[in-house]
């Protein structure tokens, strides 16, 4: 059982999501987890307030499912089979995040600092936070989807829109990486 508790190589995990793609492909369905925002607003209501939620969403049922699964997934993986001691983050890395008054993991899969509780004391992480959600609702709109729908989906599908917006996470990443973090923390 150790293969459930271990990290999994790319190739592996690559292969997988492209037997995926491959399935998906042949049944006519196109993969993407922000799709599911605008299903989620749709069965709430939003259709009686923006056409652009005035769509057939049942069609979509079989992503709330990819959704619900992805959820449920993760709660799974983080409960009952993480283990933060096979994670390896290179050295220069964590000096690069010190540098920024993060410190290493110790023993955890993220920075606590970055992501624990103690980020909702701090009207500077909760500004932070809303921000960037708001920045990446609106990027993911503007792009037509997100990084998974893009890379995975679009790219598997030789979609040239796609391949823009996946250089354009790429260079808009490496901008934040190397200039903004340094100056928001």
């Amino acid at each position: 059982m150790d293969v459930l508790t271990q990290t999994w190589p790319w190739y592996v995990s690559g292969f997988l999501i492209g037997i995926v793609m491959l399935l998906l492909n042949y049944f006519g369905k196109v993969f993407g987890m922000s799709s599911n925002l605008r299903t989620l607003c749709t069965i709430a209501g939003a259709d009686k307030f923006a056409d652009f939620f005035k769509f057939a969403w049942k069609a979509q049922r079989w992503n709330l499912a990819v959704l619900v699964g992805a959820m449920l997934g993760g709660f799974v993986a983080v409960h009952y089979m993480s283990n933060p001691s096979n994670v390896d983050i290179n050295p220069k890395t964590i000096e690069q995040l010190a540098t920024l008054g993060i410190d290493a993991p110790n023993g955890k899969l993220a920075p606590q600092v970055l992501f624990g509780n103690q980020i909702f004391e701090s009207p500077k992480m909760i500004l932070i936070l809303l921000i960037g959600g708001i920045l990446i609702g609106f990027g993911s709109r503007y792009a037509g989807g997100c990084t998974s729908g893009h890379a995975i989906s679009g790219l598997s599908n030789l979609q040239i829109p796609s391949l823009k917006a996946v250089i354009g996470f790429f260079v808009g990443g490496l901008i934040m990486a190397h200039f903004l973090l340094p100056l928001i923390f």
